[in-house]
C-alpha cells in the first residue's frame, strides 16, 4: 500500500498564480491539489468543506486578504499553511504578523503579486508542502509564552549574589549566545527573547533564515515584544551586551574579533553553503573567537544547517550547544541534526530554552 497523496487547497486572487502554483504541485506525484480559492472567504469555505492537509495562501487579495483567512482556519481547522507573499514592506510586515497567527512557512514570490517568474520558486514550494505534512502542530498552534511583569529582576544572577572565582570568569569572558532557526523560527526566537530581562549580560546573535527584507521587518517586531534591543545587524558595526542582533536575509552574519571587541562582518552568498545567513557561516566564525564564553542554540528547522558548524565549535572550543526537542520543534530537522551527531550537551523544550540559557549567563 502506497503513502497517501498530500492534499493541498491553493487560495490566490490571481487565476495565473492559482494555474502555476497548481501545476507545480500536481507535478509532484505525492501532492495532490484539491481545490482552489480566489479570496480568503471562498478559501476558508474549500478548507472546511475538503479538509485538505495542507493550504498555500496568498496574503494580499480582496474581500478577505491572507491574515484574516489564516485566523479563521486557525481557528476553525488548524493545519499547516504556507503564505505567500511578496517583498512590498506591508507584505513583509504582514508576514511576520502571520507567524504570531500560526503560519507554518513562507515563501516569497520572486516579481510581487503576480509573478511571470514563479517558477524559481517551485522546487522550494514543492519541499515545504511535503515538510509541512509532518508539522508538529501542537507547537505551531500553542500560545506564545509572555514574559513575567517583573522580568527584569526575576532572574537571579546579580552580581551580589556571585562569589569569588565566579565573578572574576564573568567580568574577565563576557557572554555570547548564538540563535540558529529555520521554519518555525519566527516564534520560537520571540518566546525566547521576551524572557529574557532588559539587564541581561549578553550577546545575542541570530540567524533566521529568511529573504532579504523579511529579517528587517522581523527585527522591528521582536524588538517592539521584547526587553531588550532587537535589530537587524549591520555590517562593521560593534557587538553590544544586552542586544540581539538579527542576520541580514541574503547576507551571511560573522564575527571579527579585535582586541576585546566584537564587529560584524557580513558576507555575499556563496554557491557551496545552501542557506543565506547559514547557522554554519555564523558558528564558524564563533568557533575562532578568544576569551568569550559561547552559547549556541538550534532551534526548529529543516535541513541540517548548523551541525558542520557545531562540529567546528566543539572542535575548537568548549561552547555549549543546546537543541530544541522533538516534543516541541515544528520541524524537527536542524536540531535533529545535532542530537544525532551528538553534538548537543543539553536538550530542553522550547519554553526551557530560556531559562537553560541564563543558567549561563
Amino acid at each position: 500500500m502506497g503513502v497517501s497523496k498530500i492534499k493541498v487547497v491553493v487560495i490566490d486572487d490571481s487565476a495565473f498564480m492559482r494555474k502555476l502554483i497548481t501545476d507545480f504541485l500536481s507535478g509532484d506525484p505525492l501532492i495532490e491539489v484539491i481545490g482552489v480559492a480566489r479570496n480568503g472567504e471562498e478559501g476558508v469555505r474549500e478548507v472546511i468543506q475538503k479538509q485538505p492537509d495542507v493550504v498555500t495562501l496568498d496574503i494580499e487579495m480582496p474581500i478577505m486578504n491572507g491574515l484574516e483567512a489564516l485566523q479563521k482556519i486557525m481557528a476553525n481547522k488548524p493545519l499547516p499553511v504556507i503564505m505567500l507573499s511578496s517583498a512590498a514592506k506591508v507584505s513583509t510586515d504582514h508576514t511576520i504578523l502571520a507567524f504570531k497567527y500560526g503560519a507554518f512557512d513562507f515563501i516569497e514570490k520572486p516579481s510581487g503579486p503576480i509573478s511571470l517568474d514563479l517558477y524559481k520558486i517551485k522546487h522550494d514550494l514543492i519541499e515545504k508542502v511535503k515538510i509541512a505534512r509532518q508539522t508538529n502542530m501542537k507547537s505551531l498552534i500553542s500560545p506564545i509564552n509572555q514574559p513575567h511583569k517583573n522580568i527584569k529582576t526575576s532572574v537571579g544572577y546579580s552580581n551580589i549574589e556571585l562569589k569569588g572565582e565566579h565573578l572574576v570568569l564573568r567580568e574577565k569572558k563576557p557572554l555570547l549566545v548564538t540563535i540558529a532557526a529555520s521554519t518555525g523560527g519566527p516564534r520560537a526566537i520571540q518566546s525566547i527573547l521576551q524572557s529574557f530581562p532588559q539587564d541581561i549580560n549578553a550577546t545575542i546573535l541570530i540567524v533566521q533564515h529568511m529573504p532579504p527584507y523579511f529579517t528587517h521587518s522581523l527585527a522591528n517586531r521582536l524588538n517592539q515584544m521584547t526587553h531588550i534591543t532587537v535589530k537587524e545587524v549591520e555590517d562593521g558595526e560593534k557587538l553590544e551586551k544586552g542586544v540581539a542582533y538579527i542576520a541580514k536575509g541574503g547576507l551571511h552574519f560573522t564575527i571579527n574579533q579585535k582586541g576585546s571587541f566584537l564587529f560584524a562582518h557580513l558576507l555575499p552568498p556563496e554557491k557551496k553553503v545552501g542557506h543565506c545567513p547559514s547557522a554554519d557561516m555564523l558558528f564558524a566564525s564563533f568557533s575562532e573567537l578568544q576569551g568569550y564564553r559561547q552559547v549556541a542554540v538550534v532551534l526548529t528547522g529543516m535541513g541540517v544547517d548548523g551541525k558542520k558548524g557545531a562540529q567546528k565549535l566543539k572542535e575548537k572550543t568548549k561552547t555549549t550547544i543546546i537543541a530544541e526537542s522533538k516534543e516541541t520543534a515544528i520541524v524537527y530537522g536542524m536540531p535533529k541534526a545535532i542530537v544525532d551527531n551528538g553534538l548537543a550537551d543539553e536538550v530542553v523544550e522550547l519554553q526551557n530554552v530560556s531559562s537553560t540559557i541564563l543558567k549561563y549567563v
